[in-house]
């Protein structure tokens, strides 16, 4: 189905703007129209934007309960006790764990330091029974919770009791009470007057080591250095690349690309992204699955084992069997997503419905959250997709941009075991004579909450330009833009009107894909396009009728040469 395109028009005030940017800066006016949309307006902005820098974080002592974790963290450290880090079995709660262990073990008492992923299967997501008892066996007395915790006010207070503090950072949205924790660092506390609220989980334990540096005279360059684990976090939790996280990721990205941990270079390698530039798309579709891919198939502490390793032999052997794991992982995701797909065609009130909610005891919860996903994507609903665990269906749910489905779930709260997320992304566990019930009060929430707006497939256009204005110097100047992602993403761009040169063709093992070569009525010199599975307009193309295509710019290396290729996303 074809998308709506929506193109806002810039007035005269963003016109004046884009031309004095671009004359400040030498950058093309196209980029800087773009930077004015994004709220740039002045140089000052505009160098501040595309040369982020560590000087531009915020103050880690501005979340509330800062100085009581330091304190605690210290207390602790001086003490000699046991510390624990504990997090999520998600690519976010890994490296999480990564950064903020490795950090401790690199500047404490590395004998007294452990850490903890829970089992997804066995004992679900966030704090667990065997998690405390594994604290206990230890002789823990502090535990960190990296991208949970937020809502354990039970497993905390069973803790406390026990002789265990928590010190709890999480980005979670928190519930109507707070745990019993020594120190809550969430920038989504009522009472938080953080200037950022939208850092991950792992980015939370970033600034608690921040705050814990500064308060030890270490030097920040021994903790800036694990900021790959960070945008690792930022890319595959799709939290927003803005404000204090696109510095983040920026600077991240750098180490990814120059300087990255053992661990991570050996996943790279299986990635076959050696010596290639990695971009947050990369984290996306190779990094993070291959993390993530580990507690879905096995336990995702064999993922952040690999994130710390040092010896290359060791590394390349856990990289490949991650590498495995991810391999299986897809098998049993196309398995899933083709029932999915078969049992809502299959459902003749499905079409009608605002929301997609599905149920297969027999489904592998590792996938769920990947075929929401799917689903999501196909049909441009919200999903919701459930099968059994422990005693209780329990089920990952993905949304649309402007429709919070963390609200919706949270809206049946009073039916649900326990719920989480995000407003794209979350989880929920029930007991099975809830289902019918769960399932017309979330489509009547979505009904009553979702707008017209929302409901309609709608393709955002940045901006409308001729094929002359497409070159190298574009797609360079569009770089300063990135990193790109949710909040940020890279723009898309329109032509009307063009034309094939005669040399398009259909490409791929089952001719699915359109290899394009294209002109308008401003050049006569082809621009490269390639237009996936989308071979149902090649006799149109052919005839030489003119059409429209929304599209980003990209790079093509092909032999010794550079060029730009348009990666086209619809036909009109």
């Amino acid at each position: 189905m074809t998308n709506k395109w929506n193109y806002q028009s810039p007035n005269q005030e963003q016109l004046l703007k884009r031309d004095e940017l671009s004359h400040e800066s030498g950058l093309y006016p196209a980029v800087c129209l773009l930077l004015v949309q994004r709220g740039i307006n002045t140089a000052e902005e505009l160098h501040r934007f595309i040369n982020p820098t560590t000087r531009d974080l915020h103050d880690p002592f501005l979340f509330p309960d800062m100085q009581k974790a330091v304190n605690r963290l210290n207390q602790a450290l001086g003490n000699k006790e046991k510390i624990l880090v504990y997090g999520d079995y998600d690519v976010d709660g890994t490296t999480a764990v990564a950064l903020v262990y490795t950090f401790l073990a690199q500047n404490t008492w590395f004998s007294n330091l452990y850490y903890y992923i829970p089992d997804r299967y066995d004992e679900g997501y966030g704090i667990s029974d065997k998690g405390i008892a594994y604290a206990v066996e230890k002789g823990v007395t502090l535990v960190i919770s990296l991208d949970c915790g937020i809502k354990a006010i039970d497993k905390i207070a069973e803790a406390k009791s026990l002789g265990i503090d928590f010190i709890i950072c999480d980005h979670h949205k928190v519930g109507d009470v707070l745990p019993d924790a020594v120190a809550i660092l969430d920038a989504k506390r009522p009472d938080s007057t953080y200037p950022y609220e939208h850092l991950s989980g792992c980015g939370v334990g970033f600034k608690f080591m921040h705050a814990f540096a500064i308060s030890n005279g270490i030097d920040f360059s021994r903790l800036s250095a694990l900021l790959d684990f960070a945008a690792l976090s930022i890319a595959a939790d799709i939290v927003p690349v803005t404000g204090e996280n696109r510095i983040i990721a920026a600077i991240g990205l750098k180490q990814l690309n120059h300087a990255p941990s053992n661990g991570l270079k050996g996943i790279i390698n299986v990635c076959g992204l050696s010596g290639k530039e990695i971009t947050m798309n990369d984290i996306i579709f190779k990094i993070g699955p291959r993390i993530n891919a580990s507690g879905r198939m096995m336990n995702s502490r064999e993922a952040v084992d690999l994130l710390l390793e040092k010896d290359v032999e060791t590394v390349k052997e856990k990289s490949e069997n991650i590498n495995q794991y991810n391999d299986n992982r897809r098998e049993l995701d196309k398995k899933v997503t083709d029932e999915a797909y078969a049992l809502i065609g299959e459902d003749k009130e499905a079409a009608g419905r605002k929301i997609i909610v599905i149920y297969n005891p027999d489904w592998h919860k590792g996938v769920i959250g990947i075929v929401a996903s799917r689903i999501t994507d196909k049909y441009y609903k919200p999903a919701i997709v459930l099968t059994d665990s422990n005693g209780y269906i329990c089920g990952s749910a993905r949304s649309l941009m402007g429709f919070d489905i963390y609200k919706a779930i949270e809206s049946c709260k009073d039916i649900l075991v326990n719920f989480g997320g995000h407003p794209f992304a979350a989880g929920v566990t029930l007991e099975h004579e809830r289902l019918e019930l769960f399932k017309s009060r979330i489509e009547a929430y979505t009904c009553e909450n979702m707008s017209e707006k929302e409901a309609d497939q709608t393709l955002h256009i940045d901006a409308i330009l001729k094929l002359n204005e497409i070159n190298m110097k574009l797609y360079t100047d569009m770089k300063c833009l990135s990193p790109f992602g949710y909040g940020n993403t890279k723009p898309v761009f329109c032509s009307f009107g063009v034309r094939d040169s005669g040399t398009s063709k259909r490409v791929g093992k089952k001719l699915e894909h359109i290899k394009l070569d294209l002109i308008d009525d401003s050049t006569n010199e082809a621009v490269s396009a390639i237009a996936f599975n989308m071979h149902q307009y090649d006799n149109y193309i052919k005839s030489g009728r003119p059409f429209d295509i929304c599209y980003t710019v990209e790079e093509n290396n092909f032999g010794n040469r550079t060029t730009v290729q348009l990666m086209v996303k619809e036909i009109r």
